[in-house]
């Protein structure tokens, strides 16, 4: 069964020739629910007014990575006095997660590469949680093999670099973007934080996007152009055409190619949540959603839900192109967001397999989604009949706002069907596997870093932004990484501690 890129998505009315089938029901529907909140907050709608005031130091909005760093960093330096506010009934951002009967499993972010040395942030916090054992990495947090695969050409094969049926000209246009990646690297100028390399505006390689610069590096190969392709759609939920080519080199020279792991759980990097949870959780108030933050003399009124904050400084830890919305004066960003859909689906069986076994890691070739990973891969049971598989689909093909519009107007059913009908590819027999698909939409999933990114976050870095409103987000990096929501979230409450402490 073929099904192109154009016919699941295209700029208008995107995807089409999807109808049901007959088979096993299967159960489900959506998950989400915060839409419409926010987009009150965009129509300028008006919000009851709290019922009550507090005076407190200082007000973390925004409960995923960036907010939850920030306050695992003032709890261990000693400031107590804070409060995280979190719109959602559950903190996390994108590392979310879900369970059932079968296994917990992500909503979002999955995995955290082995960070390296520079990383150091990342390895304190993993110290901490017993990941990192006197320089020593936990095996059972180390993804079991096999890692990942591809399916190619009817088979499934190990790794996602294409390696079957290859010509001459594929093998070799790999093998020379392998080495000029690694010329990149040998820079170091590509680096997890991206603040402590050389992501700076005049970078020559954000003023093309990432296809540019493989045309013009003589790039031609299909299989070349989807490896890298794959990678853009991944991470930053783009096309070649859109990324940026500081971007779409970053991608592969900020890593070491040979590093172990990735780590990973049951329930992705829900599992770090948890853990901050333990530690953080009781200064977080979850369901209170921050819709206006206004100066009231030389201090800040937060508006939530159901309290109105009265703080000395805020760390605004949420995706920043709300701030325009909440923070009079602040200007917009002009941040490119790109739209995304994951789904659980539940399996009472497994499929039958064509090639290599079964990974964590799924993908199928050509495909317009990303594939899907298997929540019990790192399960110690020997063996389950039932397991869980989070598909993910990055709507890259189209203007964003289009994308966001398709992913409201069409039901569950629609979805479902895209769903099923890509698996099938790979797994023609997957409807009579499945008994639930929950879906879950994600209108501003992540920021994308399009051409002249770096360029335009330098504009709003140099804005005249409010005096103690400390901006945390990983959108500033332009890179939807836990290691860089961290960075943020951390260096936001380093800065925060400053201004509060200051005779």
């Amino acid at each position: 069964m073929t099904l192109s890129r154009r016919r699941f998505l295209g700029t208008s009315a995107a995807l089409v020739g999807l109808t049901s089938k007959t088979g096993r029901p299967v159960a489900g529907g959506f998950v989400d629910g915060s839409a419409p909140i926010g987009h009150r907050l965009r129509d300028h709608c008006a919000f009851p007014t709290p019922e009550r005031a507090v005076r407190i130091p200082l007000v973390i909005v925004g409960g995923g990575i960036a907010g939850l760093s920030a306050a695992w960093r003032l709890d261990k330096r000693g400031f107590r006095d804070f409060v995280i506010v979190e719109m959602e009934q559950r903190a996390g951002g994108n590392a979310r997660w879900g369970d059932n009967e079968v296994t917990a499993y992500p909503w979002g972010a999955h995995y955290v590469p082995v960070p390296g040395r520079r990383a150091v942030l990342v390895r304190e916090l993993f110290e901490e949680l017993g990941i990192l054992r006197d320089g020593q990495w936990e095996e059972r947090y180390l993804c079991f093999d096999p890692q990942e695969r591809l399916f190619l050409h009817g088979t499934w094969q190990d790794g996602l670099e294409p390696t079957i049926g290859l010509g001459t000209r594929d093998r070799e246009e790999l093998r020379r973007f392998a080495a000029r990646m690694a010329e990149f690297r040998a820079t170091g100028r590509f680096t997890i934080p991206m603040a402590l390399g050389a992501g700076d505006a005049a970078s020559p390689l954000d003023r093309v996007s990432m296809a540019e610069w493989l045309q013009h590096e003589g790039f031609t190969s299909p299989v070349v152009r989807w490896y890298v392709d794959y990678a853009c759609r991944d991470d930053y939920g783009a096309l070649l055409s859109d990324a940026s080519a500081w971007a779409g080199v970053h991608y592969f020279a900020s890593r070491e190619p040979e590093e172990r792991g990735p780590l990973t759980w049951p329930e992705g990097n829900g599992w770090i949540v948890r853990q901050l949870l333990a530690r953080v959780g009781k200064y977080l108030e979850t369901n209170a959603f921050v819709h206006r933050i206004e100066p009231t003399g030389t201090r800040w009124r937060v508006l939530a839900a159901r309290t109105t904050y009265v703080a000395d400084a805020v760390i605004f830890a949420a995706p920043t192109f709300l701030a325009p919305y909440v923070i009079p004066g602040v200007p917009d960003p002009h941040f490119v967001y790109s739209p995304w859909l994951t789904a659980n689906l539940t399996l009472d069986r497994w499929p039958r397999e064509r090639g290599m076994p079964v990974a964590w890691d799924n993908v199928i070739y050509n495909s317009p989604a990303l594939g899907y990973v298997v929540a019990t891969h790192q399960s110690l049971r020997t063996t389950s009949d039932r397991t869980v598989w989070t598909f993910y689909w990055a709507l890259a093909d189209g203007a964003p706002a289009a994308n966001r519009a398709l992913l409201l107007q069409r039901d569950w059913g629609f979805w479902k069907e895209a769903i099923l009908a890509d698996l099938e590819r790979a797994h023609p027999d997957i409807r009579t596997c499945v008994s639930r698909i929950d879906v879950m939409r994600l209108g501003h999933a992540m920021v994308r870093p399009a051409v002249g990114f770096l360029a335009v976050r330098e504009r709003f870095r140099r804005a005249h932004l409010p005096e103690r409103v400390f901006f945390a987000n990983s959108d500033l990096s332009g890179l939807s990484l836990f290691e860089e929501a961290q960075y943020r979230g951390v260096t936001a409450a380093d800065r925060a501690l400053a201004t509060l402490t200051r005779p």
